[in-house]
This record gives structure tokens, sequence and C-alpha cells, in this order.
């Protein structure tokens, strides 16, 4: 099975207002350190060996971050990849034919993510995303993005998807385009029924936005939010 991962970090980090002016949304301190250390923790704890990092506003900060350490950060200069633009540049690097990638905007309350869809993956799977139903998205703000059945995701509103995934990357590579969203890759496999979902047991916290930041902490804590 796989121990590669790819974590998302090149975002603008627009929604968390001032609070990135300075600094890139995944280095936010979020309980007394930074946002994508609470994703590396997951990561560490899931053994995995491929970590690959993209950066793109602020990267030079992403980068120190992870000086010296066994993290590659790949800096998408000029342009941002977007998410499936920016896993198809850290193939050579994974060197796996599946991959997990991990959103660096979310905090967790339960058991480890990655763990969890690994237990869930299966050798015929495509893509397997792990969601949350909408009442333990901590901070999130709207509806779901899925509907879940039958171990299939399809477009909905009952579900969040909370940014892990385990996915093929032949899926990835066999794409055309060098900056795309995973986005396109999912409608497809949406399209022919083969987007395979399945659910977090435990709670999950948008942390995208800067309300988020207060209820992660809160959530961490065990305080009811």
């Amino acid at each position: 099975m796989t121990d590669a991962v790819m974590l998302f970090a090149a975002g603008f980090g627009t929604r968390m207002g001032r609070l990135t002016q300075d600094m890139p949304k995944p280095l936010v301190p979020v309980a007394g350190k930074p946002l994508i250390d609470h994703a590396m923790m997951m990561v560490r704890d899931a053994g995995m060996h491929h970590i690959v990092v993209n950066a793109h506003y602020k990267a030079e900060q992403v980068v120190d971050h992870f000086a010296g350490s066994d993290v590659q950060v790949i800096v998408e200069n000029p342009t941002i990849l977007d998410t499936g633009g920016g896993l198809k540049a850290a193939l050579p690097l994974l060197k796996a034919d599946v991959v997990f990638t991990m959103n660096t905007d979310a905090v967790w309350d339960g058991p480890n993510p990655l763990a969890v869809l690994h237990d869930a993956w299966r050798a015929d799977m495509q893509a397997l995303l792990l969601c949350v139903p909408l009442p333990r998205a901590i901070g999130r703000i709207g509806e779901g993005d899925f509907d879940l059945g039958d171990g299939r995701a399809r477009w909905g509103s009952d579900a969040v998807y909370t940014g892990v995934q385990m996915i093929r990357t032949d899926l990835v590579s066999d794409t055309a385009e060098d900056v795309f969203s995973l986005r396109m890759i999912w409608e497809s496999l949406v399209a022919g029924d083969r987007l395979n979902a399945i659910t977090y047991p435990g709670k999950w916290c948008d942390v995208g936005h800067a309300d988020g930041i207060f209820l992660a902490e809160q959530m961490l804590s065990h305080t009811d939010v």
C-alpha cells in the first residue's frame, strides 16, 4: 500500500483576511502550532515516507518551515497549478501508483484520516474520498459537497469533502492539461458511478477562514461548539 502523500499548501488564503498578509495560510497558528503541522502530525503518525508539499503564495516561508526535513517542497512559480496540476507536477517525487492527497486547512478530532482511508481502500477503486456529515463539519459555511450511498459519492449536499483522498496517479498523469482541478477527474468518475467515498467517524473543522481558528481550538479542547 502507498506511503506517498501530497499536501496542498499553495493557496492564497484570502478568506483568512489580515492573518495572511504576512504569512501563508498553512503557517497560521492554531492551538499553538502552524496549521500545516496539524496535517503533518497525521502524516507522520500514518508512516508516510514520500511527502510532497506545494507552495506558491509566500512560498519561501513554506520552504524555510520544512528546511532540513525529509519533506520535499515544490514551488509553483510563476503560475499556481490548482490541485490537479499540483499533484501532476509532484508525481515524479511521489513515486507511487496510488497516493494520498490532503488539504492543509483543516483540523481533525478523531482517528487518523489517512488510516481510515487506508483501511477502506480496495484494489478496484479509482479514487476514495473521505467525507463527513454536515452536522460534524465544524465551521463549514453552506451545504455539503456530496451525497453518499452504497460506497459511492454523488454530487449533493449531505456530506462535506474533508480534503483527504486516495487516488490512482494515472488518472492525473493521463490528463493533458498542466493546470486543472481534481474536481475535473471526480466529475468523470461520478458520471461513471466510480467515485468512492466513506464517512469519517470523528469531527472535522474547516480552518480555511479566520473564524475557523477559534472553532478548531474549541473542538480540540473538547469544548462544545
